[in-house]
């Protein structure tokens, strides 16, 4: 992805129960925006909100793919803001960089998605996450059956 004028960034490091928001506004280098916000529908709408009246352009945000899944994604696409999942393991790393918050690493995903140095995940469709959810309880499953039987004998 190469850098656009009109577009604003937004990282976004994703948790069960909060979000934390970094935003780069087109033609800064400096992050314009940051908040945290609960991991709920509503306050996923006001922040798209907000972010739209602040950018008055395309927004586009990333989160690194993780156990909170893609519904983060399907929400935001949902409310008009383009959401790119991104793969943890190819984020790039600086050495010596080893302190990490939240607040961070928001930042941090903003700034590489506007430099263009993050690389998106497929997303799997709805169903088939579900199937990856059932796959993975009956293996769960069968670990638990097993330990108990070890524990009898």
């Amino acid at each position: 992805m190469s850098i656009n004028e009109s577009i604003a960034y937004v990282g976004l490091d994703a948790h069960k129960a909060t979000i934390n928001v970094a935003v780069m506004m087109p033609r800064s280098n400096e992050i314009a925006f940051e908040c945290q916000i609960a991991h709920e529908p509503g306050a996923l709408e006001r922040l798209a909100n907000k972010l739209k009246e602040l950018s008055k352009g395309s927004l586009v945000a990333a989160y690194e793919a993780g156990p909170c899944g893609y519904a983060l994604k399907r929400t935001l696409d949902g409310l008009g803001v383009a959401c790119q999942v991104v793969a943890p393991s190819l984020i790039p790393v600086k050495p010596g960089e080893r302190v990490k918050t939240d607040r961070r690493d928001a930042r941090k995903l903003a700034q590489l998605l506007k430099a263009g140095m993050l690389t998106e995940v497929h997303p799997p469709t709805p169903e088939q996450e579900a199937v990856r959810d059932l796959t993975r309880a009956r293996e769960d499953a069968k670990q638990d059956q097993m330990r108990a039987r070890r524990l009898r004998a």
